[in-house]
């Protein structure tokens, strides 16, 4: 780890679900955090460890070296940092560090307004949940600069593996093949365990069956378990899911590119948005399929 001496400053913006665990790693690691979030009393954990918590998003931005978003979506990433003045905030020369999952196109957006006002860019969204932010795991997947993923290495280490994939919007391109991947990959666990169920087997042996052959996955492991305890207190929502699948479908349209696996689950996860299961865990697409199946 550098000393503590050469660590930058850090604005991190947005202290939910993954922020704010995020947002500990750092302060336990030594980095003098200033946070700001919409509703200021999530980011009240943080004061004891030392942050700074701030009434506006500028106000926090101007303590930093590096700000750090991790905001609901393009949009709002937009508003805090140009209309409510946290890009201007952050000193010349200092970088944002997008970790929210929002488009490519955004990304791009993002990195050249803050050029030009003299301000680098990553965006750099994350996978591994709650638990990931928790324990310093996330896998980090970095669009930008060469020198500025080196300059934001000393944070990524603290909050997981880093990799930089290409220029700007290349980690959110990267981030929305992680979230096609889980996003298919859980309605093919809860599919497959419920025929299972449906016929007569013990759902819970099937799974404890089928790991580690080719069907072995993490989502098999760990939303699979959510599955069989009927476990689906939110870690990444529902809705969440389903924006991201419908931002892949919407850059694949731009792309030109075809995805019509993709097209059949974001209709599934919005039929169960719209059934009333928008605030269960992304692995609460199970519940969708049960209710068409009678299971539940």
């Amino acid at each position: 780890m550098t000393s503590a001496t050469a660590l930058p400053r850090i604005a991190f913006l947005g202290t939910g679900l993954m922020g704010l665990p995020m947002a500990r790693r750092l302060c336990e690691a030594g980095f003098a955090v200033h946070a700001w979030n919409r509703s200021p009393h999530k980011a009240e954990p943080l004061r004891a460890l030392g942050a700074q918590i701030h009434d506006h998003p500028a106000g926090a931005a101007a303590e930093a070296d590096l700000l750090i978003s991790m905001l609901e979506n393009g949009a709002v990433v937009a508003q805090v940092l140009f209309e409510q003045g946290a890009a201007e905030a952050l000193r010349p020369g200092g970088l944002v560090v997008d970790m929210a999952s929002i488009k490519p196109a955004e990304a791009r957006e993002h990195a050249r307004r803050l050029q030009a006002l003299g301000r680098g860019h990553l965006d750099a969204p994350v996978s591994g949940g709650t638990v990931g932010a928790e324990q310093g795991t996330l896998a980090i997947m970095a669009g930008g600069a060469a020198d500025d993923f080196a300059r934001a290495a000393p944070v990524f280490q603290v909050l997981g593996r880093a990799t930089h994939v290409g220029p700007e919007g290349a980690g959110q391109l990267a981030k929305l093949a992680n979230q096609m991947i889980v996003g298919i990959t859980i309605g093919a666990v809860a599919e497959a365990l419920l025929m299972a169920a449906k016929g007569g087997a013990d759902m819970a042996k099937v799974r404890e069956a089928i790991g580690g052959g080719f069907a072995e996955s993490r989502i098999l492991q760990l939303h699979g378990q959510r599955m069989v305890e009927r476990d689906f207190v939110p870690r990444a929502r529902m809705t969440v899911q389903l924006k991201d699948m419908r931002n892949a479908l919407e850059t694949a349209a731009d792309l030109g590119f075809e995805a019509p696996i993709t097209g059949l689950f974001e209709s599934l996860y919005a039929q169960g948005v719209a059934h009333g299961l928008a605030d269960l865990d992304h692995s609460g697409l199970f519940v969708e399929l049960a209710q068409r199946n009678g299971m539940c």
